[in-house]
């Protein structure tokens, strides 16, 4: 009996705006899940169904696909924080409301990992962007105080809760492991201690 032949599927063709869509965003999985090691141009190939070549085709090199991924990256983390601003521009927002905000960014988006890839590669540039959403983050809380000493307590709440999300997202679970914290100790940490950064009376200057 004569075998009946299966039938191909014809596969769609995708144009090269979706290709790079689909790259990034199996870029951005691969890094969460494998770290920067994983984000090669064939591993994404195999998560979208393309050949190493077609990835190459459509982002030019590997490290055109690294800084596109970067600045994908950045960008959802400045939209973050622009969230975040704009919530303050409309409410006090309690602090744990703000601590969830950055901390997602730097976790749930990547850009924890993205951060510490950036920074062991040197190409600090990528960093660039941030800049303009951080001051902005710091002039919304200004807003919500009104002694002139604010400004000097604010971007020290900021390095703290920006370097504290940064590094919960990177180590934070391990660390957490071993002292048998629950996952969001650090951020409920931050949210207890922020206030105190707020207040004329708070954090006490530290002794030179």
């Amino acid at each position: 009996m004569q075998k009946q032949a299966i039938p191909r599927v014809k596969r769609r063709k995708r144009l090269g705006p979706e290709v790079r869509e689909e790259g990034l965003a199996a870029a951005r999985r691969l890094l969460l899940e494998g770290g920067p090691g994983a984000v090669t141009l064939a591993n994404i190939g195999d998560e979208i169904g393309m050949s190493h070549a077609n990835v190459l085709h459509h982002f030019g090199s590997a490290a055109s696909l690294q800084s596109a991924l970067m600045g994908s990256m950045i960008n959802d983390l400045t939209v973050a924080l622009g969230d975040v601003v704009e919530l303050l521009k409309t409410d006090a927002a309690a602090p744990r409301v703000v601590a969830d905000r950055v901390f997602d960014a730097f976790d749930k988006g990547g850009a924890g990992p993205l951060a510490a890839w950036i920074i062991l590669s040197g190409d600090v540039a990528h960093l660039e962007p941030v800049r303009e959403a951080v001051r902005s983050l710091v002039e919304a809380i200004v807003g919500q105080s009104t002694d002139d000493a604010a400004p000097d307590r604010v971007r020290a709440a900021v390095l703290m809760m920006a370097v504290s999300a940064f590094g919960d997202a990177v180590i934070g679970p391990y660390v957490r492991d071993m002292l048998d914290q629950k996952d969001d100790a650090m951020r409920d940490l931050i949210a207890r201690i922020l206030p105190l950064f707020l207040i004329p009376s708070g954090i006490p200057p530290a002794v030179s």
